[in-house]
């Protein structure tokens, strides 16, 4: 069923939730997405090109698992993120930049794994099945907007993804995950700045707690990175709650997320709900609504944001879709949907529309 293969990719991407094997094993998975974007207005004209990794990102990994016994294992994680149209890494990444961890699973104690991993705004939010964007606009349906000024560091527009739910990671990172306890588990994180003389710059940390029932899940995550800059140290704070709800071929979620840079002051906040539905195994549709709002740093910018989209299932591996996104922000402002990831991208007035039609297969 096609319930079961979309949950099946996000616990294939995710890293929170690796099951238990009876024997060791090496596993290359990945996940391919390619189609034609229609933007209504990019920088003041119309565009229509080719684009990838926007239902679903486009992967290429390995995961290894070896079981040591007593229902303990040893647990690895190589992933990679290019671009079908040419085939190169995605600008500012490497080889593995996706995710690269290994650790110890246990039935009894936890998780524990060190390496470039996601925090648990991804983890929780994104992985529980909150985030509508997974269901409607993917990767287009993220957070972004007319908040250029936030100024989030190593940011290709300052604001792209600014809730951390597109899959960001942190590097150089200690990551714990508990055992699951009555449906709840809960997670912690650190990553270390590597700076010599001062163990605190740089550092990172996130926290999650998660809840998973029968048809009901609920979850919570906080993170704070700190970016090392020319002009000083920037931190960028996160935090989000979520929660999900199936009912007889429908899924309904919804998130609350804010960001907040604490040395300029700039900060968002954003609500959004959406819905799937399973016309049959082979057919779904999905709508989401999001509201986002900037604080006076930020010149008190909002926006509205629609995403719809129809996912016809050709096999269990194979979809084809049709998606569309649409921002509206407030007169004086521009829209700039995530994803187009350039500022120049941005409409050249209020309003900014993308309608995609695309083909998307897990291996």
């Amino acid at each position: 069923m096609k319930t079961k293969l979309s949950y099946a990719v996000v616990a294939m991407l995710g890293n929170a939730a690796l099951p238990a094997h009876a024997q060791s094993s090496v596993t290359i998975y990945g996940l391919l997405d390619v189609g034609l974007t229609y933007i209504s207005n990019q920088n003041g004209h119309s565009n229509l090109r080719t684009d990838d990794g926007i239902n679903r990102p486009t992967l290429l990994g390995f995961r290894g698992v070896e079981d040591l016994g007593g229902g303990n294992r040893a647990v690895f994680e190589l992933t990679t993120q290019f671009s079908i149209d040419n085939g190169n890494l995605l600008p500012g990444q490497s080889l593995f930049s996706r995710t690269a961890y290994v650790g110890l699973d246990s039935d009894h104690l936890g998780r524990l794994t060190l390496g470039n991993q996601y925090d648990f705004m991804t983890d929780s939010l994104f992985f529980g099945g909150d985030d509508p964007a997974a269901d409607a606009g993917h990767l287009y349906g993220f957070r972004a907007g007319p908040f250029r000024k936030l100024g989030i560091p190593d940011n290709p527009t300052g604001d792209f993804d600014w809730d951390r739910m597109a899959a960001e990671r942190i590097a150089n990172s200690v990551k714990y995950l508990s055992p699951t306890y009555a449906g709840w588990r809960f997670g912690a994180m650190y990553g270390f700045g590597n700076v010599a003389g001062s163990i605190g710059t740089g550092n990172s940390s996130s926290f999650g707690l998660n809840y998973v029932g029968a048809a009901f899940g609920f979850n919570a995550a906080y993170t704070d990175v700190k970016y090392v800059t020319a002009i000083g140290e920037i931190g960028i704070r996160n935090w989000g709650i979520g929660a999900h709800y199936n009912w007889e071929g429908f899924i309904f979620n919804g998130i609350v997320t804010t960001v907040r840079n604490t040395v300029e002051g700039g900060a968002i906040a954003e609500a959004s709900g959406g819905v799937i539905y399973y016309l049959r195994p082979d057919w779904s549709v999905g709508a989401a609504y999001m509201y986002m709002k900037g604080n006076d740093v930020l010149n008190n910018n909002h926006a509205h944001q629609i995403s719809a989209i129809l996912d016809h299932a050709l096999s269990k591996r194979t979809s084809v879709y049709l998606m569309s996104v649409y921002q509206r922000t407030n007169a004086g402002a521009q829209a700039l949907i995530n994803g187009l990831n350039d500022p120049n991208d941005a409409s050249s007035g209020p309003n900014q529309l993308l309608v995609r039609v695309g083909l998307h297969t897990v291996f």
